[in-house]
């Protein structure tokens, strides 16, 4: 028996199936908690009494794709979620009768995206929404009678990305591109919007300067605004004199989420999240209540749901080394109730700790990142194992997002099988200022690769990674570092897991959804605009298709047929490259999924496919192991295009 095999092995099933329950919140009058669990297999939305969990009920009856979220109506009679159909993310609006069960779809359209642009505290029974069936590039402004369902148009839009409203539900700011790439903020006066912006940013500051909500009486506009510095401080910005003050900021990393008085809208407390999160109150009582819970629960917690007087809160927390916890946390008496575990199958699984680091680039910029590593060469849990093992370098997708601290199901069935985890936050990144994302701009396949080679290398330096031993996996962004990993740096990677990656920039900028049309110029500003000779040679050589020649590697590529925003035919363009060199490359194509995986049979059957792959590929390199494929493929609706031969059980 090898080493990771005297540990348990954690069942795909556990990590990547239906959660138990999942998405806790608690009724505006605090009266009922709701949640999403399986309901026919699928996940659906579940109510029960607050003071009777065991009447629980669902109640709502998907049986098909999962609910991928939901809320409470202000006025806490009903229930709003969202549905798209086979991950087209056409997502429509749809309200369940808390009395009756009744339940209507608010936004009867095809081929449409319903958004809700906001809500009120004052206001309970009226929601405003954007719907784009007018145009599919603009949401106009509705509002939305909850009881009744009547949409009323309040502002046609014919060029703005977004729009901010105050407690009365009305429209104040509207949000819109510039031809720099910048962002202008324009006021809008009953419901017209004025010809000049108030505010305006360059693109330097686009991703890092935004609007953050107005107080309920409107006299305060709050900002997340990196101008003049590197990184997103908080402000509050008096809307009659447009005198800013500064509220808070941190020098290592943006301002991230705010706390707010729900019957004022005033910020209570912010978050900052470098390498961990951290909640920092200005509020002396919610200060109190952060402490307390920090004192009694591991780990990192949050808060999710609360009621309007705000004396119950629902609270998650992440123990790390455990599955993930909620808890009702009454205020006044100072107790925590246990709701429910997330995955209680993990409970006694040997889930491994997750080590937040920092790794230096070649030109000296600092990556925050997280490594993970198998019990069996880690021990005694110090981030160093006793010799270099496989590792998965797994790249996050965006590229405009960010890897995070805590659970993650992915690490954990890597390092469960042998595998060393390496997620890195590569210029580009979100969260760490204007300057860490603008040192990506137009580095696709150039710095921002350089980064995760700098991220291996630094690995086997360390004697954590085995030089001939290490994998790329990721979705999305993370999928093209996977093909750019395997055609420009081939010598680096023993073998890649491509999911919904892009192969070629010039058709996944000429395919978006019509509803990020608004917002097409921080493509072009940051990757390359291909209308110019020089953007067009830059997006040219940044694509993975001309250069799938150099791939050497074996490939695993999975793809959504219905995805909106990295189309089929950016894998299949690569696949046909592949065959046509007679370069071997195993391709499995969803014909029910979008971007990325929603249903669970999908999800289980694509990992089982890719850590298959995976001990395939470097099952001779160390001590890894795989969970047999069985008969996963069965209830999943996966289609093995291309290349069965190349993963153990596979072919039949």
């Amino acid at each position: 028996m090898t080493a990771i095999d005297q540990s348990p092995l954690i069942p795909r099933d556990a990590l990547f199936g239906n959660p138990a329950r999942s998405q806790g919140k608690i009724s505006p009058d605090g009266q009922w908690l709701s949640w999403l669990a399986p309901h026919g297999g699928v996940m659906n939305i579940w109510i029960a009494p607050r003071a009777d969990l065991a009447a629980a009920k669902a109640i709502s009856a998907s049986n098909d794709r999962p609910i991928p979220g939901y809320s409470w109506s202000p006025d806490g009679n009903s229930i709003l979620y969202v549905q798209d159909k086979g991950g087209d993310e056409n997502f429509l609006l749809y309200r369940i009768d808390i009395a009756s069960g009744e339940e209507i779809s608010l936004t009867p359209f095809e081929n449409t995206r319903a958004q809700i642009i906001g809500v009120s505290e004052t206001i309970k029974d009226h929601v405003l929404v954007g719907l784009n069936n007018r145009d599919p590039q603009f949401h106009d402004v509705h509002m939305l009678d909850l009881n009744t369902g009547e949409l009323t148009l309040v502002l046609e839009n014919n060029g703005y990305a977004g729009f901010e409203i105050d407690d009365a539900l009305n429209v104040r700011l509207a949000v819109r591109q510039n031809d720099a790439g910048g962002t202008d903020y324009f006021r809008v006066a009953r419901n017209v919007v004025e010809d000049e912006p108030f505010e305006t940013t360059e693109m330097e500051d686009s991703l890092t300067t935004t609007p953050a909500g107005y107080t309920h009486d409107g006299a305060i506009l709050y900002w997340l605004d990196s101008r003049g510095r590197n990184t997103a401080a908080l402000y509050a910005q008096n809307t009659v004199t447009g005198v800013r003050t500064l509220v808070a900021e941190d020098d290592k990393a943006d301002i991230g989420g705010t706390f707010r008085d729900q019957k004022t809208g005033e910020v209570l407390a912010y978050s900052v999240t470098y390498l961990k999160t951290e909640w920092h109150a200005f509020d002396a009582k919610v200060k109190a209540s952060f402490d307390w819970l920090n004192a009694q629960l591991a780990g990192q917690s949050g808060v999710m749901s609360r009621t309007d007087d705000d004396r119950t809160w629902i609270v998650w927390n992440d123990p790390l080394n455990a599955p993930l916890q909620t808890y009702i946390y009454d205020r006044d008496a100072t107790t925590l109730t246990p709701f429910y575990t997330t995955r209680p199958d993990l409970e006694g699984a040997p889930l491994q700790p997750m080590h937040p680091i920092e790794i230096t680039s070649r030109d000296g910029l600092i990556l925050p990142s997280y490594l993970t590593l198998p019990i069996a060469s880690d021990p005694d849990a110090t981030g160093r194992p006793g010799k270099a093992i496989p590792m998965v370098l797994l790249v996050h997708g965006g590229p405009w997002a960010r890897d995070d601290y805590g659970f993650n199901s992915t690490h954990q069935m890597l390092a469960n099988r042998g595998y060393g985890v390496l997620s890195v936050n590569f210029r580009g990144s979100t969260g760490f200022g204007k300057d860490f994302i603008n040192a990506g701009n137009k580095q696709w396949g150039l710095a921002m690769h350089d980064d995760l080679i700098d991220a291996v290398e630094w690995a086997i330096d360390e004697g954590i990674a085995a030089r001939d031993a290490v994998a790329i996996m990721g979705g999305s962004y993370g999928g093209y570092a996977t093909l750019a990993g395997l055609a420009f740096t081939p010598e680096v990677f023993a073998c890649g897991v491509d999911i919904v990656g892009p192969s070629n920039l010039e058709t996944l900028l000429s395919t978006i959804p019509p509803y990020w049309a608004p917002m097409v110029k921080i493509f072009h500003e940051r990757m390359g605009d291909p209308g110019t000779d020089e953007g067009l040679k830059m997006l040219k050589a940044a694509s993975p298709l001309n250069k799938s020649d150099a791939i050497t590697k074996p490939l695993l590529i999975a793809q959504g047929a219905n995805d909106p925003r990295v189309k089929q035919a950016e894998s299949d363009q690569i696949v046909g490259a592949m065959k046509a060199a007679s370069i071997p490359v195993t391709y499995v194509l969803y014909p029910d999924e979008g971007h990325g995986f929603a249903k669970p049979d999908n999800s289980i059957s694509f990992f089982a496919i890719a850590e298959n792959f995976l001990a395939e590929t470097l099952g001779a390199k160390g001590d890894v192991r795989a969970e047999p494929l069985g008969d996963v493929l069965t209830p999943s609706t996966a289609e093995i295009v291309e290349g069965a031969e190349h993963v153990k059980g596979l072919a039949g």
